[in-house]
């Protein structure tokens, strides 16, 4: 299901995107069986700087292989929590108080500028571009937590948090697994 996929040995990845699922799949497994699904993959402790790729992915591929239909609500949620991460401790209030005072177009353009500004901590190895903004559309080329046939939700989850909290109160946001990368289109609704 990896599809072969070779994370550089040096890459990184904010650490959200393993310890936003902990809660989850506690929730979900208990703390047993989450032990147990993550075995063997390096789990970073609460205070971690941003934490290797391949751990990352490994987590991610576990929830795929492991949760079964729940997989993609729990990624989902882990998403969602890392958005509210972001929002807390990584974005400015001012900041949020200047996108939210824009008109929306204006808005959805200075929050995606950040997003891709700051890609190196979600994105790993895989490169970030804003291919349109209208639609307002991202890719990830090589997206280590895209998997064969399963976009990203994590991310679709954190976008559309943060889009929804900043921007357009009610949004959309499709992913597509286009191979090589995957495809993230914003609607607002």
């Amino acid at each position: 299901m990896d599809g072969g996929f070779q994370a550089e040995s040096d890459a990184r990845i904010g650490p959200n995107a393993i310890l936003q699922l902990l809660p989850i799949l506690d929730g979900a497994l208990g703390r047993a069986g989450r032990d147990r699904l993550l075995w063997g993959i390096d789990l970073p402790p609460a205070e971690a700087g941003m934490w290797p790729e391949a751990a990352c992915r490994a987590a991610h591929l576990a929830v795929w292989q492991g949760c079964g239909d729940r997989a993609a609500a729990i990624l989902a949620q882990a998403g969602q929590g890392t958005a509210n991460y972001i929002l807390a401790h990584r974005i400015p209030g001012p900041a949020k108080a200047l996108i939210r005072a824009l008109p929306a177009s204006l808005g959805a353009r200075l929050l995606s500028t950040a997003i891709a500004r700051h890609a190196w901590t979600f994105a790993g190895s895989g490169e970030f571009r804003i291919l349109s903004r209208a639609p307002l559309t991202f890719e990830i080329w090589h997206n280590p937590l895209g998997f064969p046939g399963r976009p990203s939700l994590w991310h679709c989850a954190v976008f559309i948090r943060l889009f929804k909290v900043l921007v357009w109160p009610e949004v959309r946001v499709d992913a597509f697994d286009e191979g090589c990368a995957t495809r993230f289109i914003v609607h607002p609704r």
